[in-house]
């Protein structure tokens, strides 16, 4: 789960099954009680049919807690963190060496934690410069960017084209949020 609107079609599939929960948050439920068999094959179904994945084995949930905390760092409340080093709050947040974190990540994902969080970084740019309501040098600040150089070499790289004709742009060039890889 990856956004607001991911916890209320989950909320809504476990109220469905008559499955009672604690809470819901980004990338996981706390259930009242462990469902039985055929509850959790119900979820496992359910959950798939909506573009969902029950992950129960333990390095899944552990890259999964690294995406969630990286998405709510860059798109959710959590913005003000963005110029903390990555590490250091994914070490605190999952209480595991940050070694092993990159390690994991990279082996699951194909792809490395500084890697998807750049990538994760120039979707939120798109929207803010796509909102249209921030210049490109409040964008870069707003996001962690040493400068507004830094940005645009880095925006170029990925989307190959500037955030200024990015911004000219009226055609939507953004990806969801669950589907940002390389």
């Amino acid at each position: 789960m990856v956004c607001d609107r991911c916890i209320m079609v989950v909320k809504q599939l476990f109220t469905d099954l008559d499955i009672e929960f604690h809470q819901i948050q980004l990338g996981q439920i706390e259930l009242k009680k462990e469902p039985n068999t055929e509850q959790l094959e119900q979820i496992r179904s359910l959950l798939q049919q909506h573009g969902f994945e029950l992950l129960d084995d333990k390095k899944s949930k552990i890259v999964e807690k690294i995406k969630t905390t990286i998405v709510s760092l860059i798109h959710g409340t959590e913005a003000e963190e963005l110029n903390l080093k990555l590490s250091a709050i994914l070490e605190e947040k999952l209480q595991t060496d940050y070694h092993y974190l990159s390690t994991l990540f990279s082996s699951v994902e194909g792809v490395t934690i500084e890697r998807y969080t750049i990538l994760q970084r120039i979707e939120k740019v798109k929207e803010l410069l796509m909102y249209d309501e921030k210049s490109i040098s409040e964008i870069a600040y707003e996001m962690g960017y040493s400068s507004v150089q830094h940005l645009s070499q880095q925006f170029k790289k990925i989307t190959g084209l500037t955030p200024s004709h990015f911004k000219q742009l009226k055609e939507n060039k953004r990806k969801p949020l669950d589907k940002i890889k390389d």
